[in-house]
């Protein structure tokens, strides 16, 4: 059995999915280290996610959900959580008054600007390291990727590709 590396050396017998899982730490790390500094480090489990992607696309929380792959019953106490918190708060929808949206408070946009600060940290010093041609080649494999997910449905492809 091949040993996970640790530290510097090859990866080239690591499987992908553990590379991206892998390599997605150092973004979440990066962005955990920017919330505590401003004092969000009572975030749950998703909810910088939630806050960041609402942040820089504009999206309601409903589109949010659809982007993580979830249903919003799975992420609906996340949601509670960032309401009590105060990262969002509950509106009355002004087209549709039987609806109520969720929007970004002060702290919500806060805690979103500081991740997206380490963020953008994080793929200045990605691109230092290796250039923009092997970003955007991993940036377009990336995309690839979850476009093969997305046409296959929510099942993983087995061995032969069937899914």
């Amino acid at each position: 059995m091949a040993k996970l590396p640790t530290g510097p050396g090859t990866y080239d017998d690591v499987p992908l999915s553990a590379l991206v899982r892998a390599a997605r730490r150092t973004y979440g790390q990066a962005v955990r280290r920017a919330q505590e500094a401003i004092g969000c480090d009572d975030l749950p489990r998703a909810g910088g996610f939630i806050l960041s992607a609402m942040s820089w696309s504009d999206a309601s929380v409903e589109a949010v959900v659809e982007w993580m792959g979830v249903s919003k019953q799975a992420v609906s106490q996340v949601l509670d959580r960032l309401v009590v918190r105060g990262y969002l708060e509950r509106k009355q929808d002004l087209k549709d008054r039987r609806r109520i949206r969720l929007v970004l408070t002060e702290r919500g946009r806060s805690s979103a600007a500081a991740a997206r600060a380490a963020i953008e940290r994080v793929d200045r010093q990605l691109l230092a390291r290796v250039g923009r041609a092997k970003v955007e080649q991993t940036r377009a494999t990336l995309v690839a990727l979850i476009e093969l997910g997305r046409t296959r449905g929510r099942r993983a492809p087995d061995a032969e590709g069937e899914a």
